[in-house]
């Protein structure tokens, strides 16, 4: 049976690495520029056609795949003259790999809806080393028919795909998720910026709290840099983890409750976006709370 044909928006780190592994599995993929002329161009030197609206990408595609930076970054690829919406084939498939406000995503289900195609949203987990590997985790929600009918491309990409329930419970969870794993991220960094503030070595302070029941993968991933000086091991950007905090309290404001637990990591990643740590990765924040205990000069460091 042919491939369906893919249409991809969105090639970042992230998205460059499904698109290539999406090549590499045989499948014709038509894409659009964004930001990075590098990466596309790679993809166009593999076989990706290349077009100059995402309208042409969905007139193009069976399944139309975006992996951007923000709500309004996939607003702006859905609406208007040239966006999805306008060029989208009936019976297409829309999924949106990003992480986004779950509200957005259901308005734009039901504009999809109406033009006869079907949104998913599926957000990822793990890195852009595993999508090149085809072992991402996938969030998926929305439509169960439509799952079925892109699961086996999902688990061309994938080594564990999730279905969640109706359209936005996967961006749902994924803002809970991250939420949680970036507060807990956020306070291993200070863990350590505290060690170097009060005396203490920072491999000692790890071997302690490792061999109890705080030991965790995110606690390894930010003593990766910490330690070893290693920050690609968590590889999410401060920027990044900003919004996706911001927008877990967005939405639980929406669904009326207050999050008390988010508002110190929501502050701690805007001071640091507002320094200009925001294209770091999210274990560098040990840096920026080493900075802020030392009032801005920074003490002899140990990562």
């Amino acid at each position: 049976m042919a491939k369906p044909a893919i249409g991809f928006i969105g090639l970042g780190l992230m998205g460059s690495a499904m698109v290539e592994r999406l090549q590499s599995l045989g499948y014709q993929v038509t894409i659009v520029a964004n930001r990075s002329r590098q990466r596309i161009d790679a993809a166009v030197a593999r076989g990706a056609i290349e077009v100059k609206t995402a309208r042409e990408v969905a007139a193009a595609s069976d399944i139309v795949m975006l992996c951007m930076d923000t709500s309004a970054s996939v607003e702006s690829r859905m609406y208007g003259p040239d966006g999805v919406i306008a060029g989208v084939r009936a019976g297409a498939v829309v999924i949106d790999f990003g992480t986004s406000l779950p509200a957005s995503t259901r308005a734009i289900g039901e504009v999809l809806g109406n033009a006869g195609a079907t949104y998913l949203d599926a957000p990822l987990g793990r890195t852009p080393t595993h999508a090149l590997q085809g072992k991402l985790n996938i969030m998926c929600a929305g439509d169960e028919a439509a799952f079925a009918k892109v699961k086996p491309v999902l688990q061309d990409l994938g080594e564990n795909v999730f279905h969640l329930g109706a359209l936005g419970s996967g961006h749902t969870i994924k803002l809970i998720n991250n939420f949680f794993g970036m507060t807990v991220a956020n306070a291993m960094c200070e863990a350590f910026a505290m060690a170097d503030k009060t005396g203490v070595d920072r491999q000692k302070l790890y071997d302690v709290m490792s061999a109890g029941p705080l030991h965790s993968g995110m606690m390894d991933f930010v003593k990766a840099y910490a330690v070893d000086g290693k920050p690609d091991m968590l590889a999410f950007s401060i920027r990044n983890a900003r919004k996706d905090v911001g927008y877990y309290a967005g939405m639980a404001e929406s669904a009326g409750a207050e999050s008390l637990m988010s508002s110190p990591a929501r502050q701690a990643l805007g001071l640091a976006l507002a320094h200009g740590y925001g294209d770091r990765m999210v274990s560098e924040m040990v840096d920026f709370f080493a900075d802020l205990f030392n009032d801005g000069k920074r003490g002899p460091s140990q990562g």
